[in-house]
């Protein structure tokens, strides 16, 4: 039964080099434009600034001219000023989206790694996949598909990549995916909406504050605090004009007092609101770029729909905040102190955030989650856009299943990547897959997860087809001992192998990816042990693949067939040199390579 079909209609791009090419060309040409403009306003400025200063000399110090002829060059110079200004950030815009199709070119030519975001804080030991699959980290799968302008969004796509979606979810994704992977107007000017977002915003500490049940401050409270602003205004202006002061020292002194009482509540406040309502700016611009899309896909309508607030657009509310929150930290100004503390600055805008808190916190989590998962959508739409043989998995209702024709390993250059086909189902459950060192055991299984990773997310893979059901990765690829734990590296992968095992007993069939299966012991243990692991993984109705040198676990598929089979790598020397092929051959490997890679190192052997 399929539950999922993966093919969608709409306009593909078959060729993202040439649009990148035209795009970058415009782009590049607006920067030279603008930074020539920029030097003409310049040069303009200076002239009307000199031009103003013989006016000057002209008015009062010969008096020929009537001062009045100032405002002239005076005037003309504050217009170029605002004007200069405009395209000082048109230039910085256009500088941003060159970049933004430098580093899309980048991707294209697969020089990307080192060029983005590696998520290196996502990356989890203990996790059953993360680490074996490259998920995180420097040329990693996130550093390749992330996007992302905010926190948040790098949050969500993590998450995506290390906790599989359930069928509908992924069918949804794809239809969201596929309707924007052509919109690269919108894309790109997400990308430019902030020059350094990630670090600023802090999305964990906004919605833990959003869900924290605001300070309570009653009526009579708010009400004199406001009486003594306006009191110590109008004393003020009674001073200037009658010279008498009393009553402007008695207004100061009642400030004092309302500031004293009330600082435990105000202060607190305050800095909890500055801290957690930092640059909300760009959370504002992404919602209000988003409101201006009409979407086609339900998966982003419903994305749409779910932020509005009594018919209110999010970007709206969130920026009143932001200017609140502006204003309030400008109270802090050593200039502006003195008139802060008169009007009673800060006890004024804790109230106005405050009720924008009690109005609307309860649904910043809802608007951060929105951005979130439209921030991962369009990440996987830029991949869908430059990848465009990379077709969307199907998703079966046949459980467990995999198949896959001419797999290829994403972060591996095309030029270089050999591909190979696989199957596994109900019938056929373990392939335990021999071969020489460097043969290609080891970056099969990656390619296996890695594309499975993909298509559980929602994104394309990289092969000429896939279809598979609903799977939970497991691997044990990439373990290492650690010093800070005490642990050796066998130690380490049973404890992974038993994680993989209780995986297995979940709701979801287990896709075990095991790379040289118990090579830290003694021969007689590891093939005791390695049935045993083996054969608890298929009884549960886990499928997988077990790669291993150690010929001697090539009767694992002779216990457990016809559910079960080996297959192998080759290699072959020619001309001295060591040869692969990197195919998947059925059958047992019939020689090993381990003396002549000795010997080719210079090794007596």
């Amino acid at each position: 039964m399929i539950i999922a079909t993966g093919t969608y209609t709409g306009v593909m791009s078959s060729n993202p080099e040439a649009e990148y090419s035209r795009r970058l060309e415009q782009r590049r040409a607006a920067v030279t434009a603008s930074e020539l403009l920029h030097r003409k306003i310049g040069n303009a400025r200076l002239i009307l600034l000199l031009s103003a200063c013989v006016v000057a000399w002209l008015s009062f110090a010969s008096e020929i001219l009537n001062p009045w002829w100032l405002t002239v060059p005076s005037s003309a110079f504050l217009a170029l000023a605002i004007w200069h200004g405009r395209v000082i950030r048109n230039i910085g815009r256009h500088r941003r989206s060159v970049r933004f199709y430098e580093n899309g070119f980048a991707r294209l030519e697969e020089r990307w790694e080192g060029l983005g975001e590696p998520g290196d804080r996502f990356s989890d030991p203990s996790h059953p996949y993360a680490r074996d699959l490259d998920l995180f980290g420097k040329g990693s799968l996130f550093e390749l598909l992330s996007t992302a302008r905010t926190r948040i969004g790098e949050e969500t796509l993590a998450s995506w990549l290390k906790n599989p979606a359930n069928a509908a979810t992924i069918q949804s994704r794809q239809e969201a995916v596929e309707e924007l992977r052509n919109n690269l107007d919108l894309r790109e000017e997400l990308a430019l909406l902030g020059e350094d977002v990630r670090a600023g915003l802090d999305s964990e500490s906004f919605s833990v504050w959003g869900m924290r049940t605001p300070a309570q401050y009653s009526v009579k409270l708010r009400t004199v605090i406001f009486l003594a602003a306006v009191y110590a205004v109008v004393s003020l202006a009674v001073w200037g004009c009658t010279g008498q002061h009393i009553w402007f020292l008695s207004a100061v002194l009642i400030e004092l007092l309302l500031v004293y009482m009330t600082r435990s509540k105000i202060r607190p406040a305050a800095k909890e609101a500055e801290k957690a309502c930092l640059d909300l700016k760009i959370l504002s611009l992404i919602l209000g770029r988003l409101e201006q899309e009409a979407f086609t896909s339900l998966h982003l309508r419903k994305l749409r729909a779910a932020n509005d607030r009594n018919g209110q657009p999010p970007s709206r509310i969130i920026a009143r905040l932001n200017r609140l929150t502006e204003l309030l930290e400008s109270g802090r100004n050593p200039l502006f102190a003195p008139a802060a503390f008169l009007l009673m600055w800060e006890a004024q805008f804790v109230f106005l955030i405050t009720a924008w808190h009690r109005k609307y916190g309860r649904a910043i989590d809802g608007w951060l989650a929105g951005i979130g998962e439209f921030e991962s959508l369009s990440s996987l739409a830029g991949y869908a856009f430059e990848h465009p043989a990379d077709p969307f998995p199907e998703l079966t209702g046949e459980t467990p299943y995999f198949e896959g024709r001419q797999l290829g390993h994403p972060l591996i250059p095309q030029s270089t990547c050999v591909r190979n086909d696989l199957k596994l189902d109900t019938h056929m459950r373990l392939l335990v897959v021999s071969g020489s060192n460097m043969s290609g055991k080891s970056t099969l299984l990656r390619t296996i997860g890695i594309n499975t990773v993909l298509a559980l997310s929602g994104a394309p893979v990289r092969a000429h087809y896939l279809r598979l059901s609903p799977l939970q990765p497991g691997a044990s690829i990439r373990i290492i001992d650690s010093l800070k734990e005490g642990t050796s590296r066998f130690y380490a992968e049973i404890t992974r192998l038993r994680q993989l095992v209780s995986l297995s007993r979940g709701p979801v069939p287990l896709l075990f990816l095991l790379d040289e299966l118990l090579h830290g012991t003694n021969s007689y243990d590891r093939r005791i042990g390695a049935e045993a692991v083996a054969k608890a993984l298929v009884k549960r109705d886990a499928i997988g693949l077990l790669t291993t040198h150690d010929l001697s676990l090539a009767h694992i598929a002779d216990l457990l067939a016809p559910r079960c089979e080996n297959v192998h790598f080759e290699d072959h020397i020619k001309n001295g040199k060591m040869v692969f092929d990197y195919r998947l051959h059925p059958g047992v490997v019939t020689n090993s390579n381990a003396l002549e890679l000795m010997r080719s190192v210079g090794l007596e052997v």
